[in-house]
């Protein structure tokens, strides 16, 4: 006759553990932030020391060009939707699920553009290169708390739903990305004249 062992010794079952993602909390977001100044550091200190032959300046300004497309074009999608919701014109949770979905090029192109310009050899001694480099850490920074930001409107489930100081932090979101987008494009095309 076998017996079981009593109830206190049986090893419970482990409850499943819920992977811990970026736009969970503060503390993650604040991770990639500082990871993210650590690698646009990184990325300015190699572009001093990094020598690109003429082939290769020109493929990276191809990857460049088309990483902004990629990149911002998907934040003019992103404002876009988000114009049709202040219009009425679609819901918001139409308008966040389609920003929600336009993360992963957002991101894709600002990485690109990053790697991308470290063979461009820009001039880190320009005072308009300096202030584009703090455009795109901006840039960076608020793309990372839109992330959140999107999360948490999400959760909501109708603008009724939403406090005014979401609906204000969007707004005032879209208004830095833009700005920071703008500003790299048009200093961009001043240094390429150059």
């Amino acid at each position: 006759m076998s017996a079981l062992p009593p109830e206190s010794t049986m090893s419970p079952q482990a409850a499943p553990t819920q992977r811990l993602g970026l736009y969970d909390t503060w503390w993650t977001v604040g991770a990639a932030a500082l990871a993210a100044c650590l690698g646009l550091s990184a990325c300015a200190w190699i572009s001093l020391h990094l020598r690109v032959d003429a082939t290769l300046h020109t493929m990276a300004l191809f990857a460049h060009l088309a990483s902004l497309v990629l990149g911002f074009g998907a934040v003019l999608v992103a404002d876009y939707y988000a114009l049709l919701c202040l219009t009425g014109r679609c819901t918001l949770s139409e308008a966040l699920d389609s920003a929600g979905r336009l993360h992963v090029p957002i991101w894709t192109g600002l990485v690109g553009l990053v790697a991308s310009g470290v063979m461009l050899h820009p001039d880190l001694g320009s005072a308009l290169t300096r202030i584009k480099l703090g455009l795109v850490l901006v840039l960076t920074l608020n793309g990372l708390q839109a992330g959140l930001l999107n999360r948490r409107m999400t959760q909501r489930s109708s603008a009724a739903a939403l406090a005014p100081r979401f609906l204000a932090r969007g707004a005032a979101t879209a208004l830095v990305s833009q700005a920071c987008w703008w500003g790299a494009v048009v200093i961009g095309f001043r240094n390429s004249q150059r």
